[in-house]
């Protein structure tokens, strides 16, 4: 991307610069989120300029759909391109406002509706089995990590946060007289969310057993920590995850974000009304949540199926 943006006309360059700053500062937008969306708007811009457009004026519907088109044409997944046209109207109708343009040929761009895949997730018993598990194995050298590893299984499944917000979390963010975790979520938007007692005894466990071993200068008030002090990274939590789920027989490969999807679905299994778990999980639209649902039909239909003699 470093290249191709390098090689955009000026103007081009010059306003993929003007909106990377804004989805940063005034959007509050991650940086892996920024990222995807400036990749897809310079793959937009790239796509212009071969056509001989040189200002962002010149960018009309057509050039929109025929960027759309020559992806789909080399098969790109559906969900790529719903989301490379949600960049692309992002862009465009920040343009419109910030005045870079006088009209925005987005509007009118359709994208395809992405096929809803439905996560793996656990089941109760393999949640179950999975929070006896023992990823870091026997032994007193591994007792700090098998006392994280137990706590980190424990707080996803508990509280179905995101992995970036796990790591995210400071002591001073858990609450455990209220059994609650303060965390912030995307957009920077703060949320509180319960956990339950068996999540609680880990934490103790950790706070008391585990951090003090691993704890150096540079621990800072982090309530997880790697194995030399520092704050614990996302890729040591998703190794965590994997390791203890492959330890479960017959369970599905998942990360920490399957643990999420997981959680979701047994609230609602459990009788969670639809809108608490948006409001647990943190999702700014309730159509999101629905996704957990569809999962919770179709294993009621996968059972149905198996148990019922006139299924």
């Amino acid at each position: 991307m470093i290249a191709a943006r390098a090689s955009l006309p000026e103007e081009f360059g010059a306003a993929v610069d003007a909106f990377e700053r804004h989805l940063a500062l005034e959007r509050n937008r991650s940086a892996h989120t920024a990222r995807a969306y400036v990749g897809d708007v310079v793959a937009l811009l790239t796509h212009a300029a071969k056509t001989g457009k040189t200002a962002l004026g010149e960018v009309d519907l057509w050039a929109l759909r025929s960027w759309l088109a020559a992806q789909r044409e080399i098969g790109v997944a559906r969900s790529t391109l719903a989301r490379r046209a949600a960049a692309a109207r992002t862009f465009f109708g920040w343009a419109r406002t910030a005045s870079w343009i006088t009209s925005d040929p987005s509007q009118l761009l359709a994208s395809p509706r992405p096929h809803r895949v439905l996560p793996p997730v656990l089941s109760a018993s393999e949640a179950s089995r999975l929070m006896s598990a023992r990823p870091n194995g026997a032994g007193e050298t591994a007792e700090p990590l098998h006392l994280r590893d137990m706590l980190i299984l424990e707080l996803l499944y508990a509280t179905g946060i995101r992995v970036a917000e796990l790591t995210g979390l400071d002591l001073g963010d858990v609450d455990r007289t209220r059994l609650v975790v303060r965390v912030l979520g995307k957009g920077a938007k703060e949320r509180t969310v319960p956990y339950g007692r068996p999540a609680d005894n880990a934490l103790e466990d950790w706070i008391k057993s585990g951090r003090p071993e691993l704890a150096t200068a540079r621990s800072g008030n982090a309530l997880l920590l790697g194995a030399r002090g520092g704050r614990i990274d996302q890729r040591a939590v998703r190794a965590v995850v994997h390791r203890g789920v492959g330890l479960v027989d017959g369970a599905p490969d998942i990360g920490p974000h399957g643990l999420r999807h997981t959680a979701a679905t047994h609230l609602l299994e459990g009788g969670a009304d639809l809108r608490a778990v948006q409001e647990l999980l943190g999702h700014a639209s309730l159509a999101t949540t629905q996704i957990y649902t569809h999962v919770s039909v179709e294993r009621l239909r996968a059972s149905f199926q198996q148990a019922h003699p006139r299924a």
